[in-house]
């Protein structure tokens, strides 16, 4: 069994971490902490996890993270940078939910995070944990940074068509619209049921910190430079994302559908749909799963792809599940076989 310590267990990632992995056939939770909650049953939080979960909160510095083979960092910005080395060399594996390792340049992070790096050395050694390109060097890493959820699904979208150079680098679109939850669980007069109910409205138009992390990603793909524009919106719903990508095709007339059904073939969660799909966030709610449909309008020059996931799911604690079985040489959906929850 897996020893596994989740830092940050309060959160809505923390939360369907502990969902997941507590049903999860090879992993034994040792540890979920909280300095604010330390002493209280995880089950008197989060009620839905009674009969399956016997622990409690406890406070960083008694839980023995260092007994744990890996540990979850669901914590906000800022957090997992200052306690990863100490874990890293006492031979424990890390996973980190935050943004702290995701992008590789510490002179970045700090002009979107507002603090210096705390340990910018172990950016190289970090992996990007998105499975579908990094899955051999997954396997092998000792950090992984999860990757957040508009970058997931954003990517995703891009991907097959940046690997094969069909469209112009320099003009691409996402539109992108998440549920309420993507905020995160702190209590905020603008996420109240009152403020976001029945309204929709675009938010960091002007710079969003997802935003190098998609540019940064994307240009892995591509020899060619990127050009982004990336306008996140917040939607009436508590899960999920609805990524609208838009590209310029270099030429017309591509089997656009066969190409992206071949480069996922083999990835167990992502899922291409026919052709003329129209994707639904409700279709992955709960699931670890992206769903994609590509579409040609009848001008024939732009491709428009539709990417959906769950942003607490496969955009953040499935995500991140995924990227535990790989480093650990289990069956990649070992406890991940959640169907989505429909209505």
């Amino acid at each position: 069994m897996i020893k596994v310590g989740i830092v940050g267990g309060t959160g809505y990632t923390g939360v369907e971490l502990l969902r997941l992995l507590a049903v999860h056939p090879q992993v034994q939770l040792t540890a979920i902490t909280s300095r604010s909650e330390a002493g209280m049953a995880v089950a008197d939080m989060f009620p839905n996890l009674r009969g399956y979960l016997d622990l409690a909160f406890s406070d960083p510095a008694q839980a023995k993270l260092e007994d744990c083979d890996v540990v979850f960092f669901a914590t906000p910005n800022g957090t997992a940078m200052k306690l990863v080395p100490d874990l890293l060399n006492a031979g424990v594996r890390v996973i980190d939910l935050a943004a702290d390792f995701r992008l590789q340049d510490p002179q970045e992070w700090q002009q979107w995070y507002g603090e210096a790096h705390a340990c910018p050395a172990l950016l190289d050694e970090a992996v990007y944990g998105l499975p579908e390109v990094n899955r051999e060097r997954i396997r092998a890493a000792k950090l992984v940074a999860n990757p957040g959820c508009y970058p997931t699904a954003v990517q995703l979208g891009f991907m097959p068509l940046l690997e094969q150079g069909l469209v112009d680098t320099t003009h691409l679109i996402a539109d992108a619209k998440s549920g309420v939850s993507g905020a995160g669980r702190g209590a905020k007069v603008a996420h109240l049921l009152c403020e976001t109910s029945e309204s929709m409205k675009a938010y960091g138009v002007q710079g969003h910190r997802h935003w190098p992390e998609i540019r940064q990603g994307l240009r892995k793909m591509t020899a060619e430079s990127v050009g982004l524009t990336f306008v996140p919106h917040l939607t009436p719903m508590i899960r999920g994302i609805h990524a609208t990508l838009y590209a310029p095709l270099q030429k017309t007339g591509q089997d656009l559908q066969t190409l992206f059904e071949q480069r996922y073939a083999s990835e167990p969660f992502v899922d291409v749909m026919p052709a003329g799909s129209l994707p639904e966030t409700r279709s992955v709610r709960g699931a670890n799963v992206c769903r994609i449909a590509v579409h040609v309008p009848p001008t024939g020059d732009t491709v428009v792809v539709l990417s959906v996931i769950d942003n607490l799911v496969k955009g953040a604690a499935g995500q991140a599940v995924q990227n535990m079985n790989i480093m650990f040489g289990l069956e990649e959906d070992a406890g991940l076989k959640t169907i989505a929850l429909v209505p």
